[in-house]
């Protein structure tokens, strides 16, 4: 039998490690550190930003296994206004490139999804403390008697904060504080495609895909709602918010070699895949690497941070009964 790691590797498997670079290979590096709030870890922490930690001990209590939020702030407020302190003063001293996207724009931190939020961060800094993401995407399609299955990409605004003028999904969004899941798609879709209310009633749940990458601006465990939106033959999208500098309609075989190429914006990559599957284009019969990239669509982000032996019981002095490095 061949090796595994020898056997060709198809172009959508390259891929798929791409957006997963994290997954595959930084999380058992062993350099990151747990980020603790509340007795509950709720991120990860690299190296250049337990540095910087080490500068504000009475907000962040960096240990050898784990970094700690001081348990001494107790509530949702005090957490958020300690935090926002620090990275204010990160955002004027350029620390990081990742707070180049400050845009004012809240994150609620939670242990778990659907858990009370311990605080709000802003959602530049996310990446910062490995804070998983949370937002939503529509696949806008349409049927074309000649083309058949036909999707609408978006090109990124050359004046956006992340990602400009690469290549996107037709609408996405980030799960702000205030908005759930549905309430976002509508107002996303309202803004970034200028799709109206009596449209928006066939929108269809696809489920929602997960993936963890790592950039320059630091870590990215991202949760996406997916959402399906067969569009009339006769409407184009349209731009409301000035972040989106165009719309294309392409058939499947060009909205495929798209999303390979560079310009595509690589965390989106995933919603068009796993639309693809979805819908019949990437099958098990045509996709050598089927089952692999299947896995890498749904890295278990919900479960990573929260295994028995990773869990850490904060006592009232700040000390630890329980720790593991990730």
């Amino acid at each position: 039998m061949a090796n595994q790691d020898t056997e060709p590797m198809s172009r959508l498997l390259k891929l798929a490690k791409k957006f997963n670079c994290f997954y595959l290979s930084g999380l058992h590096a062993g350099d990151c550190r747990a980020f603790v709030v509340d007795g509950q870890q709720i991120g990860l922490v690299r190296p250049d930003v337990m540095k910087e930690l080490l500068n504000h001990p009475q907000v962040f209590q960096v240990h050898p296994e784990y970094v700690q939020l001081n348990p001494a702030f107790r509530d949702y407020n005090e957490r958020s206004a300690k935090v926002e302190e620090v990275l204010r003063e990160w955002r004027g001293g350029d620390k990081f490139v990742a707070l180049h996207g400050w845009r004012e724009e809240y994150y609620d931190v939670r242990a778990q999804f659907n858990t009370p939020p311990l605080f709000k961060m802003d959602r530049s800094a996310t990446s910062l403390f490995g804070i998983r993401k949370y937002g939503v995407d529509i696949n806008g399609y349409v049927i074309d008697p000649v083309k058949g299955l036909s999707i609408w990409l978006q090109k990124r605004s050359p004046k956006k904060q992340t990602w400009p003028s690469f290549w996107d999904n037709c609408v996405s969004g980030g799960l702000s504080v205030g908005f759930g899941i549905h309430e976002t798609a509508i107002k996303e879709a309202a803004e970034e495609a200028g799709i109206p209310n009596h449209l928006l009633t066939k929108l269809k749940s696809g489920g929602c895909i997960s993936i963890f990458f790592e950039s320059n601006r630091g870590l990215f465990p991202n949760t996406e709602f997916v959402f399906d939106l067969e569009l009339p033959l006769d409407f184009v999208p349209t731009n409301n918010d000035g972040e989106v500098e165009t719309f294309e309609l392409l058939p499947v075989s060009e909205c495929l070699e798209r999303i390979l190429s560079s310009n595509f914006k690589t965390t989106s990559v995933p919603v068009s895949l796993d639309f693809f599957i979805r819908h019949g284009v990437i099958t098990p019969e045509n996709e050598p690497n089927f089952i692999q990239i299947m896995e890498l669509l749904h890295v278990p982000l919900q479960t990573m941070y929260n295994q028995p032996h990773r869990k850490h019981k904060i006592s009232t002095n700040g000390e630890t009964n329980s720790l593991g490095r990730i």
